[in-house]
C-alpha cells in the first residue's frame, strides 16, 4: 500500500494532489527527513513525549492546555497530514495481522462532547474493519455486574494480530464511581457493605488491580496505548449548546450529560487521580488537547503510528523450502488445462473465419 508519495531522486514528497495542502516549512522538513513517515515522527511538530504522563508524575489536568498553542500546524495542513497517515497506518496494520505476534488495545476516555466518537472515525477509517473491533461502554447491566468490573472488558480484547478500540473502559470504575461511589454498591463486592468502606484504601486497592490487569495484558504482547481527550469546561458549553440548537445533533444530548457537568471538578480529580496511579512504561496515558479537534486527531495518529513503529512489524519470512513450495505451485498452475469452454469459444472463432 502506497502512504501517497512520489519519488523525486533521492526525496520522497507528497503527491502533487495533496501539496498544495501543505505548507511549505512541513514541505522543508518532509525533504530534510527524506523519508515519508517523517509528519509522522517529527517531535517539532507533534511533541508527544510532553503530552504522555510520565509514570508517578502527579497530574494537574488545570496545568496542561486544552487547545493547541503551536504555530506550525493548523486545521488545514493538519486534515492532508492525517489523511496520508491514516494510509501509512493501514499499512502497519496489514503487517501486525501477518506478524501475529502482537495485539493492540487503544483506550478513549474523557469528559462528555470531547469528540471521542470523532476521533475513532477519522482516524481509524484508514484500517482494514476485519481486523478492527470498537467497544462502546456505557453503564453496566445486571448481568455484567455479576461478573467482576474487568470481566465484560476482558471479553472484548484483541486476539493477536488485532486492535481493539475501547470507547469508554475499565476506567469508568476509577471515574464515574469515584463521582458516584454509591454505584459501587451494586457490585456486591465482600466487604464494601455501606459507602464508609468505599474509602481511599479502596481506591488505592483497584488502582492496583488496574495496573496488575494491564500488565498481565503487556506481558503477554499486547501494546496499550490510553488516551484522555482534555477538553475545556468552556468548549464543552459550546458543543452542548451546537447539540441542542442543530436538530441534525438534539440526540447527541442527554439531559444526564447536563447533570454531569455540574459535577466538573470532581470529575477532573478522579481522572488525575486515576492518570496519575496508572499511567506506566507497559500502558502509557497521554493527556490530548481537545478543544480543536483537528490536532486531537492527529496528535493520537502520530502517537499509535509511533508505538506501532516500536514493535518493529514485518512481513513473515519465507524459508528456502516454503520458497521451493511455491514454485511447485507455480508450475502446478502454468501446467493446468485451459477450461473447455474457453476451446470451443476459440473453435466457433475459427469457423466463423472459415465461412467468411
Amino acid at each position: 500500500m502506497h502512504f501517497g508519495f512520489v519519488e523525486n531522486g533521492s526525496v520522497l514528497e507528497p503527491k502533487s494532489d495533496l501539496n498544495h495542502r501543505i505548507p511549505s516549512q512541513i514541505r522543508a522538513r518532509f525533504k530534510l527527513h527524506h523519508n515519508h513517515t517523517a509528519m509522522l515522527q517529527d517531535e517539532k511538530l507533534i511533541q508527544i513525549n510532553n503530552l504522555r504522563i510520565k509514570p508517578g508524575k502527579k497530574l494537574k489536568l488545570a496545568d496542561l492546555d486544552t487547545e493547541y498553542k503551536g504555530k506550525v500546524l493548523n486545521k488545514t495542513d493538519a486534515t492532508a497530514m492525517l489523511e496520508m497517515g491514516r494510509k501509512h497506518l493501514a499499512e502497519i496494520q496489514d503487517k501486525l495481522y501477518a506478524h501475529n505476534e502482537y495485539s493492540v488495545l487503544i483506550i478513549f476516555q474523557a469528559m462528555d462532547a470531547a469528540g471521542k466518537d470523532g476521533a475513532v472515525k477519522h482516524i481509524m477509517s484508514g484500517f482494514n474493519p476485519l481486523g478492527v473491533k470498537v467497544f462502546s461502554f456505557k453503564a453496566p447491566n445486571a448481568h455484567e455486574l455479576d461478573h467482576d468490573y474487568f470481566w465484560r472488558h476482558s471479553i472484548a480484547m484483541p486476539a493477536r494480530g488485532e486492535i481493539a478500540i475501547h470507547n469508554r473502559s475499565h476506567y469508568e470504575n476509577v471515574l464515574v464511581t469515584k463521582v458516584h461511589p454509591e454505584f459501587v454498591l451494586n457490585e456486591k463486592i465482600p466487604g464494601i457493605d455501606s459507602l464508609k468502606d468505599v474509602n481511599e484504601k479502596f481506591w488505592k486497592a483497584r488502582y492496583k488491580q488496574i495496573r496488575r490487569f494491564e500488565k498481565n495484558l503487556a506481558d503477554n504482547g499486547m501494546l496499550i496505548l490510553k488516551f484522555f481527550l482534555n477538553v475545556s469546561k468552556k468548549e464543552q458549553k459550546k458543543r452542548f449548546m451546537e447539540r441542542i440548537e442543530d436538530s441534525s445533533k438534539n440526540w447527541k444530548f442527554s439531559l444526564s450529560d447536563l447533570k454531569e457537568r455540574g459535577y466538573w471538578d470532581k470529575y477532573q480529580k478522579a481522572y488525575e487521580e486515576a492518570i496519575s496511579e496508572t499511567s506506566t512504561d507497559y500502558a502509557p496515558w497521554f493527556v490530548v488537547p481537545a478543544d480543536d479537534k483537528w490536532f486531537t486527531r492527529l496528535a493520537i495518529a502520530s502517537i499509535i503510528y509511533r508505538y506501532f513503529e516500536k514493535l518493529k512489524l514485518e512481513y513473515p519470512t519465507v524459508s528456502d523450502a516454503q520458497k521451493a513450495e511455491l514454485q511447485k505451485a507455480k508450475l502446478s498452475l502454468m501446467a493446468e488445462k485451459e477450461p473447455a469452454r474457453k476451446k470451443k469459444a476459440e473453435k466457433s472463432k475459427k469457423k466463423v473465419k472459415t465461412r467468411a
